[in-house]
């Protein structure tokens, strides 16, 4: 998207939704600013329909400079947002996790995002991060290729465990499988780290009912709506309707059921109360479609104004002590 007039008027409409709930602008904990020359081969990735993507047509909305970029989430008023960068291959991490320190002191409303890699030294690099303020971390099984459950990585999840650092984690089998995704071995990792505050991205798509689970099972679990919801994701992973109460926190009265057939909050009887525990996450830069679009398919799930509220700005500024 160019900078200019098209980016202004949509984040007209991207602060006309959040000042409608009465809010202070948005939380994003999924979006991505990485290294440059890595993140246009990301682009590259997408453009050549590689097999992670699973042959999806994905033009990228926000291809642009990355100050071009920052300045566009300025403006959608979202108050805090991440790195999410990720490796694809051992000895890149911890370069990935040096640059993030210098975009994190440039860029005062990033929250300081690291990531990691099943190989040795994974534990001191990631203390190493922890010391120099990560408050975030991104794994990416799908891309990375690798067991979560590694043996090498279990130091590392303890620390983060001890630390109470979330770790926004690509573990879904959406666009594409991989060896390792899925919810089996994530379930290892909270097995033996029951503390670790996992964040699933994509809501776990498209196994959204089993990672619903653990998040019930593990009450420091919770889920991110990146891409969720969406015209475009729908099309090839729709979330269940009959999973929509497990998202919902205690139910109020919002009136008669809706036009489109899907009920209203009030109707939805409370089951697991997973309301405080859904993130906004978005894939911005990287998304086919414009921001605001991400915001109208949650809002559009009729789940009410108070849960909107929590997921686009309350349950990420409290996990974050915003």
């Amino acid at each position: 998207m160019e900078a200019g007039t098209e980016t202004e008027g949509e984040a007209v409409g991207v602060r006309r939704f959040w000042e409608g709930l009465g809010l202070l602008g948005l939380v994003d904990v999924h979006t991505h600013f990485m290294p440059e020359s890595v993140l246009k081969k990301v682009w590259a990735y997408f453009d050549a329909l590689g097999p992670l993507t699973g042959g999806v047509e994905w033009p990228i909305t926000y291809r642009a400079e990355e100050d071009e970029r920052v300045g566009m989430l300025r403006e959608f008023g979202v108050r805090a947002f991440t790195a999410m960068l990720y490796p694809h291959k051992p000895g890149m991490a911890e370069w990935l996790n040096q640059w993030a320190v210098d975009f994190a002191r440039r860029t005062p409303d990033c929250l300081h995002t690291a990531t990691l890699f099943p190989e040795q030294g994974v534990a001191e690099y990631v203390r190493r991060a922890l010391d120099d303020g990560a408050r975030v971390f991104k794994a990416h099984v799908q891309v990375g290729a690798y067991d979560p459950a590694d043996a090498l990585l279990d130091p590392a999840w303890g620390l983060l465990a001890e630390a109470g650092t979330p770790v926004v984690i690509h573990c879904g089998s959406g666009p594409s499988p991989g060896k390792h995704t899925g919810p089996g071995p994530v379930g290892q990792v909270l097995a033996r780290h029951p503390r670790l505050r996992l964040v699933i991205a994509h809501m776990g798509m498209p196994e959204y009912e089993d990672f619903l689970d653990l998040a019930e099972r593990f009450g420091e679990v919770r889920l991110d709506t990146t891409m969720a919801f969406t015209d475009f994701s729908e099309e090839f992973a729709p979330f269940p309707r009959r999973a929509l109460p497990r998202l919902a926190g205690p139910p109020r009265p919002d009136g008669p059921p809706r036009p489109d057939g899907l009920r209203r909050h009030a109707d939805l009887p409370r089951l697991a109360g997973l309301g405080d525990r859904i993130l906004l996450g978005t894939d911005f830069p990287n998304i086919p479609y414009p921001y605001e679009h991400q915001l109208r398919a949650l809002e559009r799930l009729g789940l009410g104004e108070d849960w909107l509220r929590a997921v686009c700005h309350d349950n990420g500024a409290r996990l974050f002590g915003l």
